[in-house]
Formats: C-alpha cells, sequence, structure tokens
C-alpha cells in the first residue's frame, strides 16, 4: 500500500510538472525552458547519485551504448511533447501518454521476440483505437501536435525497453542523469538560436516547482517500484490522467469531449489488462523456476 501511495503522489508531481511547463511555454522558448530546467534537474540527480553511490564510469560498452540510445530517446521524447503540450489539452496530452504499456508491451514482441498471447495482442489494438478516440482524425479538435504525442509514446517506450535490456547491476538513477543531462546539453546549445527572456518572480516559482516535481516524482515513483509489488503499483501509474484531467478543467478550463473521454477509459482498461497479463505470465515463469 505504502508503494502504491508514493506511486500515486509521484504522478500528481509528473502531472504539476506537465501543468509548469505548459505555463511557462506561454512565454519563453522551449530551449530556455530545457536548458534551465534541465541543469537543475541535472546537478540535483547527480548530487543524489553520487550519495548513493551510482555514479560509476566503469560499466561495459554495452551498457553504455543502452544508456546512449535511452539518452538520445529521452530527448527526443522531450522535444517531441512538449511543444504538443504547449498546444493542446494536457489531459488529451495525459491520456495518449497512457497507451506506454501497450507501446512497451508491443515493443518487447517485436524487438525482443517477447511471449505476447493473442489476449494481450488483442488488448493491444483495442487500446491504440483508444488512441485514435482521443486523437479523432478529421474531428474539430484534431491537429497535429496529437500526432507529436504518439510520437512522443513511440520514443518513451524505446527509453524503456533500453531501461529493461539493462544488466541488473547497472544503476538506472545513472541511466536517468545521462538522460536527464542529454536534454540539459541540447537546450544549452540551442539557446543562442532563440530569445532569452527575463524571468518574472512568477517564472521562477513555475520553474522551481516543475524541476522540484520532476525530482521527487522521479525518486518517488522508483522508490515505489522496489517497495511494492509491480502488479499491485504500476496500474497507480494512471493516477496521472485524473490529476491531468482536474488541472485541465481547474487550471485552463477545458475538458475533453465525451468521445476523448471514452478513448481514455479504453486505453487505461486496456493497459491495466496488460499489466494483469504480465503479472500473471511472471507468476507462471517464477513457479516453473521453483525446485521441486
Amino acid at each position: 500500500m505504502r508503494g502504491a501511495v508514493l506511486m500515486s503522489i509521484a504522478m500528481v508531481a509528473f502531472t504539476i510538472n506537465d501543468t509548469c511547463i505548459k505555463i511557462l511555454g506561454e512565454k519563453l522558448a522551449l530551449s530556455q525552458i530545457i536548458a534551465m530546467r534541465g541543469v537543475v534537474v541535472t546537478m540535483a540527480m547527480v548530487a543524489l547519485a553520487a550519495h548513493q553511490g551510482h555514479l560509476r564510469f566503469d560499466l561495459p560498452r554495452r551498457e553504455w551504448k543502452l544508456i546512449s540510445l535511452r539518452s538520445f530517446a529521452e530527448l527526443a521524447a522531450a522535444l517531441l511533447f512538449l511543444p504538443a503540450l504547449f498546444k493542446m489539452s494536457i489531459a488529451n496530452a495525459s491520456a495518449i501518454m497512457q497507451s506506454l504499456p501497450l507501446a512497451v508491451t508491443l515493443g518487447g514482441a517485436l524487438f525482443f521476440k517477447e511471449a505476447v498471447g493473442w489476449k494481450r495482442m488483442i488488448a493491444i489494438v483495442i487500446g491504440f483505437i483508444g488512441v485514435m478516440m482521443i486523437i479523432q482524425p478529421g474531428g474539430e479538435d484534431f491537429n497535429i501536435y496529437s500526432l507529436l504525442v504518439v510520437a512522443t509514446v513511440i520514443t518513451v517506450a524505446v527509453r524503456d525497453l533500453c531501461s529493461r535490456q539493462l544488466d541488473r547491476s547497472t544503476p538506472s538513477l545513472l541511466a536517468a542523469t545521462a538522460g536527464a543531462a542529454a536534454v540539459a546539453v541540447f537546450g544549452l546549445i540551442m539557446l543562442p538560436f532563440y530569445e532569452i527572456k527575463a524571468l518574472s518572480l512568477t517564472d521562477v516559482f513555475l520553474l522551481a516547482t516543475s524541476c522540484g516535481s520532476v525530482i521527487v516524482g522521479y525518486v518517488l515513483a522508483v522508490s515505489a517500484m522496489r517497495m511494492g509489488e509491480i502488479a499491485i503499483v504500476a496500474p497507480f501509474r494512471y493516477v496521472s490522467l485524473i490529476a491531468a484531467l482536474i488541472v485541465g478543467v481547474l487550471v485552463f478550463g477545458r475538458i475533453p469531449n465525451g468521445l476523448a473521454l471514452c478513448g481514455a477509459g479504453v486505453v487505461v482498461a486496456t493497459g491495466l489488462f496488460t499489466l494483469y497479463r504480465e503479472h500473471k505470465l511472471r507468476q507462471r515463469i517464477a513457479a516453473k523456476t521453483l525446485p521441486h
């Protein structure tokens, strides 16, 4: 239960980060936002990794290749998601992102030959139909930014699949710090090409809140996955959708239409089913490996 509570708080923290970034995007250039936030978050994560003894540079070449690919995917996700977040409903963006477990499952089957039964394959197909219900191609609310979020799902799935291929001895905090650093460096490189604006006290507060919520969200999410059973804890990732719906109404005065809400329900339901089936598969594998 503690793991479930920590995961719920982590998802609320990530939604707070998205909210702050969306507000900042009305005034500041993307490069300035990701550079400032990236530097602060990277410094904090380096300090945390050093404190926990996770700053290791003696990893095998295979691990560094995976970390590099993971960092590139992290950067691509930021460059795709943030412009979309600036222009579309935060609830719609969050709803599309909930299809991530389906994309990871499909990617594992396609590229790593992981076993995926027909039930999960049907769930994946239905889940992506739910995504189409949210995007509504041809509808009056459709725009190109919805497709950017779909592309974000793909890049984040690549990131997560890289994480799953890392050796157990490779600290997850080290991989996450490398990803944060990649985003920060890119933001710094792009700074000279865009106008840099002075920050008001409100901007500083929003930026500080964004940085703090990202760090808190990451630490609590990792703690939750280590503390509780994955089958119980993982579904609480969907708390971020509830938080995004509330923020969309209270902060931005927007709520998805009925079809999009139904699509979000389909995505969440199929995602929960996929997590359940994966849990059952792990149980069967564990039972086979136990000594008789």
